[in-house]
């Protein structure tokens, strides 16, 4: 197994979506490694140090496509951890690509009702003081604090814009960026009303709540997609070379575009922040994307 190379997520000026008054950058996240990928390795190292710590079993939460759940299977494997993936639905005559590859990595495969998963029921083969549960997406209080550890020289930006799902990732962004720093979040998912509330419940009383979760650019809900949307990739990437998928990135870097065509208010200098993801892709028809 690969190991994870954190030294390259490297920063890159992206002239296509800078203009007269902002500098855009990107943190690719997405090249530390291919299947943990982006900032599922960020959120899961604390909550991996401590079951290895504990000599405990992973188990963890996700869909038939989750990035968390191959994130998290191969993550165990590097980590010589046992894991089980509670998965929502009933088990599929064919198991996604994503389910296949994180079986093939050692994670047992446990199905349950979108009803049982929508109450985050564990199914009672995976209680027991043998187990660590991770949440879905990695959100808490240890995927808030490895989240934290994401590098970038938070002094120089007066704003990061990242895709968020759970808040997660956002929440440890707010207590790296520093007081200067505004952390605009991209909502992926429809009337998730309760993010702002979410992420906050994830801070430490004495880090300044500098941020704004914007959910203009979800495209109809957690992957869901338009022609529109995978037009603006496949020109991103003609242009930039960057790589972005359907569910998170494409949404947060079609957001940025769309918000600078209008003013970023005083920003000058601008991060977004490329949290990976890119195997979500392989859900859509073959030539839909151009990379």
């Amino acid at each position: 197994m690969q190991q994870i190379q954190e030294d390259l997520a490297h920063l890159s000026h992206i002239p296509w979506l800078s203009n007269q008054r902002t500098n855009v950058y990107v943190l690719r996240l997405d090249n530390i490694h291919p299947l943990i990928s982006g900032n599922k390795w960020y959120k899961l190292r604390y909550y991996l140090k401590e079951a290895k710590e504990q000599h405990k079993k992973v188990v963890t939460f996700g869909g038939a496509y989750s990035n968390h759940i191959l994130a998290t299977a191969a993550a165990c494997k590097l980590y010589g951890l046992e894991c089980a993936g509670i998965i929502r639905g009933e088990a599929p005559a064919r198991y996604s690509e994503t389910l296949t590859d994180a079986a093939s990595h050692g994670m047992e495969l446990h199905f349950i009702s979108r009803e049982a998963y929508a109450a985050k029921q564990v199914p009672e083969t995976l209680t027991g003081k043998q187990y660590y549960v991770i949440p879905e997406g990695g959100y808490g209080h240890l995927g808030m604090l490895g989240a934290a550890t994401i590098p970038f020289p938070a002094g120089f930006f007066d704003a990061v814009c990242c895709a968020t799902g759970t808040g997660t990732m956002m929440a440890g962004l707010i207590c790296a960026s520093g007081n200067k720093t505004k952390v605009t979040g991209f909502s992926v998912l429809k009337n998730h009303n309760s993010l702002t509330q979410e992420i906050t419940a994830l801070l430490p009383e004495n880090v300044q709540k500098n941020f704004s979760v914007n959910d203009s650019f979800h495209f109809g809900g957690y992957a869901r997609y338009n022609a529109e949307l995978i037009r603006f990739m496949n020109q991103l990437y003609t242009a930039t070379g960057i790589p972005t998928d359907f569910v998170y990135t494409g949404k947060l870097f079609y957001g940025v575009k769309a918000l600078l065509a209008t003013g970023f208010g005083e920003c000058r200098n601008l991060l977004t922040v490329h949290s990976g993801g890119l195997q979500g892709n392989r859900s859509l028809p073959k030539g839909t994307l151009i990379f």
